[in-house]
């Protein structure tokens, strides 16, 4: 590690061990290793890759002026091959190409599959990208260089696990997971990857037991917890508890103290969303979380934050805020420079959705559905997880149940139904369906068949 001297080494041990485990002392022990060696190149690394991960645009503009500081005084020979890489993936993420980042990383872990850092922050590439085959391959492809009983293993094998989800390996990824929660109670990474498996599989009973039987272990003290807490909401949504959802919701997701930060916005937006698609109430939260997103003025920059935004201004019936911001990221797609992601994540995805949010909002359904079908085999090219996109996916198919497209409500509710057939919210839909065209006996089997299931999960929630 090139001007990294030791202190400046256990440090930076330190900070890998607390990124790993989305803690929030990453922070502290990062800003160490840059006291003890300012010049360390992997401790300005370091520091460039936490100003990326939390898609916050002032961090990243902050941590570019900072990273291109160090750089410009750095002799171009100096670094080590692997440090040079790392250089170039940080300078690529920071300059708006995260595919290319990515691509970087990929080449790094080829030569060195020991580099936890290269792995953790290629996974959240994949992550932000969407892309399911590089979120399992990149650390399946290094595991083997890692003997079992490293530190760092136990981790990895929590990232593996939710590559192998996204992928559709739900066996293969509950076992990782598990694995992983077993070696580290308090991996709430790997905990993520076994929530997402059995919300993927319709387990939502399951899930809620899980949940609960770890809550210390998850639920409040690390980055994940608010998005760990979105998860318990959508399986209390299965199981029909409003009244639950909206109590997590007022007491985690979205308060008075909540600091509107992206990651969590976005998780209350979707969540509110999924309230609205039920016709189900929200209360004076839709305003009070469009305030909330109005209050960052975000410029453009990840197109997945922009659709969240929309779903506020489109709950809170701020049209005007959400054709605003529609306005000024086609504005910006006019004058932008060639090879930044996000331009293409916005023109391709970001804004039809937000198109698509705004007419469902005003009852222009057809419109909504016209927008959004096109779109649904690539929606996960603009980021985050196969849950998370599925507001997006039930989006369309509420518009088509609205809009009176039958055709296209029953081909989307076969393939729901056909995928995970333990799902309440599929088999309500499925009866209303039914209910449209005349079909009373297909409906009513459809909906003991959804009271059936969520009983099983207000059960687990009463325990």
């Amino acid at each position: 590690m090139s001007r990294t001297g030791t202190e400046a080494v256990s440090h930076y041990e330190n900070a890998l061990r607390e990124l790993l485990f989305f803690r929030g002392a990453v922070a502290a022990a990062s800003q160490a290793v840059l006291e003890t060696a300012p010049q360390s190149v992997m401790g300005n690394v370091l520091a460039a890759y936490l100003g990326l991960l939390g898609t916050e645009e002032k961090d990243a503009s902050a941590a570019k002026d900072a990273f291109t500081r160090f750089t410009d005084g750095l002799p171009a020979e100096e670094p080590t091959p692997r440090e040079r890489m790392h250089i170039a993936a940080a300078t690529s993420w920071l300059d708006g190409d995260i595919h290319h980042a990515g691509q970087v990383l990929g080449e790094l872990t080829v030569a060195f599959p020991r580099d936890a850092l290269a792995l953790a922050a290629g996974h959240q590439i994949d992550f932000l990208t969407g892309d399911a085959a590089r979120l399992r391959d990149r650390v399946g492809g290094a595991l083997t260089a890692w003997p079992e009983d490293d530190p760092h293993y136990g981790p990895l094998l929590g990232m593996y696990a939710f590559g192998l989800e996204e992928s559709g390996h739900y066996t293969r990824s509950a076992e990782a997971g598990l694995a992983a929660v077993r070696r580290n109670p308090r991996d709430v990474w790997g905990i993520h990857a076994v929530v997402h498996t059995y919300e993927m599989q319709g387990r939502f009973a399951e899930g809620i037991r899980f949940l609960d039987a770890r809550m210390e272990d998850w639920a409040a003290g690390n980055y994940l917890n608010v998005h760990n807490w979105w998860h318990y909401c959508l399986y209390a949504l299965e199981a029909g508890d409003t009244g639950r959802v909206l109590e997590i919701y007022d007491a985690v997701l979205h308060h008075e103290e909540s600091p509107g930060l992206a990651m969590e916005l976005l998780d209350a937006s979707a969540l509110l969303w999924r309230l609205l698609l039920a016709d189900r109430g929200a209360g004076p939260r839709w305003n009070r979380l469009a305030d909330a997103w109005a209050a960052r003025q975000d410029p453009p920059y990840y197109a997945f934050n922009d659709v969240h935004a929309v779903m506020a201004y489109v709950g809170a019936d701020r049209i005007a805020d959400a054709e605003r911001l529609v306005a000024e990221r086609e504005a910006w797609l006019g004058r932008t420079r060639p090879g930044l992601s996000n331009a293409a994540m916005t023109a391709g995805i970001g804004l039809p959705v937000c198109r698509a949010l705004i007419a469902y909002g005003q009852g222009r359904y057809g419109q909504a559905v016209d927008l959004l079908a096109p779109l649904r085999y690539r929606l996960h090219t603009f980021g985050g997880s196969h849950a998370q996109r599925d507001a997006v996916q039930k989006t369309l198919l509420e518009a088509a149940l609205r809009a009176g497209r039958d055709d296209t409500a029953r081909t989307l509710l076969s393939e729901r139904i056909s995928l995970r057939p333990v799902c309440p919210y599929n088999w309500l839909a499925q009866a209303r369906l039914a209910d449209q065209l005349g079909e009373t006996a297909k409906s009513a089997a459809a909906r003991a068949r959804a009271a059936e299931q969520a009983a099983a999960g207000a059960a687990a929630l009463a325990r």
